[in-house]
C-alpha cells in the first residue's frame, strides 16, 4: 500500500503545472467572455470539457484559445468535470482549478484560492460566496452539511483548486460510481482524510439561464433526498482519518 504522507510531500515538491478545467453545455453565448476574461488574469491552460452541446460552444471556446474535449454524449456536470481532470493528469498538470463556464466565477479570485494548495497549506480550496445563496439553496445547504459532516460555507460551490492527491482520488473509478458533483466530491476527499478548507470569494449572478437545481421546488427535494442517502452510506461505512472541512480565518 502506498504511504500517502510520502506521496504528499513528493508532489508538494514538485513545481505546479496548473490547468483551469471548465465543463460546458450550451455556452456559445458565454463562453468566449468567460475565457477571455480568464487569460486576462493568468497564463494557465483552460480545458474546456464539451458535454455534447448541440450550439457553437466548441467552436466559440476554440477561438477564444482553449483547449477543448468533446464528448461524443453528454455526461452531465460531474462527468465532464472529471473527464477533464483525468485530461490533465494524462497531460502532466498536478494542479487544477475547476470554475463554472457561466461567468459566475471571478478570475480575479484566481490567485488567492490557488495559494494555500501552492504552499502545502491545503490539499483543497473551496471558493465560498454564502451571499448568493437563494432561500432555496441556503435551504438545501444546511441539510447538506448536518449530513456531510462537511463544515464548509458554500458546499455546492464549483470554483475549486485540487492538488495531484486530490486529483488522482476524483480521476478514480470510486469517483466515477455515483453523481459525485458538489457534495458528494467533498465527502469522497473528506474521506480519504484530505485537507479541504474554503476562502472567501466574489461571484457574479449567472449571465444567462438558471442553477439547474436551486430554482425548483420539486428538484431541490429531489437533490437533497439524494445527498441524504449519500451522506448517511458515506458517514457509517468510512472512518475519518483527518479533521476537513475547516473554514480559513483569514
Amino acid at each position: 500500500m502506498p504511504d500517502d504522507s510520502l506521496s504528499q510531500a513528493t508532489a508538494e515538491a514538485i513545481p505546479a503545472k496548473i490547468a483551469i478545467v471548465i465543463p460546458a453545455f450550451n455556452e456559445a453565448a458565454l463562453i468566449g467572455t468567460v475565457l477571455r476574461d480568464i487569460r486576462s488574469h493568468c497564463p494557465y491552460d483552460i480545458v474546456v470539457v464539451d458535454d455534447a452541446s448541440t450550439d457553437e460552444t466548441v467552436m466559440e471556446a476554440e477561438r477564444a484559445g482553449a483547449i477543448v474535449v468533446p464528448l461524443a454524449a453528454q455526461l452531465g456536470a460531474w462527468g465532464a468535470t472529471q473527464t477533464g481532470l483525468r485530461y490533465a493528469l494524462r497531460k502532466g498538470f498536478n494542479t487544477v482549478v475547476s470554475m463554472d463556464a457561466d461567468g459566475q466565477h471571478e478570475a480575479a479570485s484566481l490567485s488567492a484560492l490557488l495559494q494555500p494548495v501552492l504552499s502545502g497549506q491545503a490539499d483543497v480550496v473551496v471558493g465560498a460566496c454564502p451571499e448568493r445563496g437563494s432561500p432555496l439553496r441556503k435551504l438545501a445547504w444546511q441539510l447538506m452539511k448536518r449530513v456531510s459532516g462537511l463544515a464548509l460555507e458554500d458546499i455546492t460551490s464549483g470554483y475549486r483548486v485540487y492538488n495531484y492527491r486530490a486529483l488522482k482520488e476524483l480521476a478514480s473509478w470510486r469517483a466515477t460510481l455515483l453523481d459525485y458533483q458538489d457534495v458528494g466530491v467533498l465527502m469522497l476527499l473528506q474521506a480519504k482524510g484530505l485537507r479541504i478548507i474554503d476562502k472567501s470569494v466574489s461571484m457574479q449572478p449567472r449571465l444567462d439561464g438558471k442553477s439547474r437545481i436551486f430554482h425548483s421546488w420539486l428538484i431541490v427535494g429531489y437533490y437533497m433526498s439524494q445527498t441524504l442517502v449519500l451522506g448517511m452510506s458515506k458517514r457509517r461505512f468510512t472512518k475519518r482519518r483527518h479533521p476537513t472541512g475547516v473554514k480559513e480565518l483569514t
